[in-house]
């Protein structure tokens, strides 16, 4: 979620998407969109009983490693576990450009973000943690206040490339299986890279990194192009161009999410059958239609 529901404040809207019967608010860490994510965090969970909040995903160039520890242990202490940790490895130039953080070749963000995940886990845990890496140094640093989820609250990485994948599938509790986005500039050309083929691929490299840890994983897919609708002709036709593919591939793609509320709900299933996927992320322009799909898979 970026902004509040119109009408509604922050807490309320939290309130709303409970009651509406989500699991999960995710707050985006872009400069140009939304709230700061670690407040977001704290004031939607502060709001709420049974609703669970997740970055998705912090850059690990934006904050230090021990400083996010500590905040993200502390919303998960105060909301006794209602915490994910959404990481990637910064993809959007203009974040870059507009701070005046320095945006390194996709490779060294890549190797930071394993670095950034080694030291969160390290100050997750109860005793003190050193670590001394190429991007990060700790030393016998104590990670202060402990977080309520033993071990420290659930990391989701998303990634769309094979070393990013690989690397989630042994260090990562969720992963978002994405498409390819070398950087924001590579968006246009995406949808393609999110086609059933890519998909395949994907699910291969994370099976193969993962062996006997696959079952323990959840796999989540972010959903752009969510229309709950029984007149979705046009939609289709649109999503076949942008794509560049037929209608059978782009209906079966998990970026994809087209149709009236029983189609959806056997789409759900189908996804959950072929590659395994049992977390959905759309977007928040179609929350409120997309609640009688959530409501129906809750009966």
């Amino acid at each position: 979620m970026l902004e509040p529901f119109e009408g509604l404040s922050w807490a309320e809207s939290a309130r709303r998407l409970e009651d509406l019967g989500y699991s999960t608010l995710f707050v985006s860490d872009h400069f140009d969109e939304g709230l700061g994510p670690v407040t977001g965090m704290a004031v939607a969970v502060a709001a709420t009983t049974t609703l669970k909040v997740a970055s998705a995903v912090l850059d690990p160039d934006f904050r230090h490693p021990a400083v996010l520890a500590r905040e993200l242990a502390t919303i998960d202490l105060i909301s006794k576990g209602r915490v994910e940790v959404g990481l990637g490895a910064g993809y959007s130039v203009a974040d870059y450009a507009s701070s005046g953080i320095p945006m390194d070749p996709p490779g060294i963000r890549v190797s930071r973000l394993m670095e950034y995940v080694a030291v969160l886990r390290g100050l997750f845990r109860e005793e003190p943690f050193t670590f001394h890496g190429t991007y990060f140094n700790v030393s016998d640093l104590k990670g202060v206040p402990a977080p309520h989820t033993a071990g420290g609250p659930p990391i989701f990485i998303a990634g769309g490339g094979k070393r990013m994948l690989t690397f989630a599938a042994t260090h990562a509790d969720i992963i978002g299986v994405n498409v390819s986005l070398p950087s924001s500039d590579a968006r246009p050309a995406a949808n393609r890279n999110g086609l059933p083929s890519s998909i395949d691929e994907k699910l291969s490299w994370i099976r193969e990194a993962a062996g006997d840890r696959f079952a323990e994983l959840e796999l989540h897919a972010w959903v752009p192009h969510t229309h709950v609708t029984n007149d979705h002709s046009s939609i289709v036709d649109e999503l076949t161009d942008s794509f560049g593919a037929g209608e059978e591939e782009v209906r079966s793609s998990p970026r994809v999410l087209v149709g009236s509320v029983g189609e959806i709900v056997d789409r759900l299933y189908a996804l959950r059958e072929r590659w395994g996927y049992s977390y959905f992320t759309i977007l928040q322009p179609v929350a409120i239609d997309f609640a009688k799909v959530v409501a129906e898979l809750a009966t």
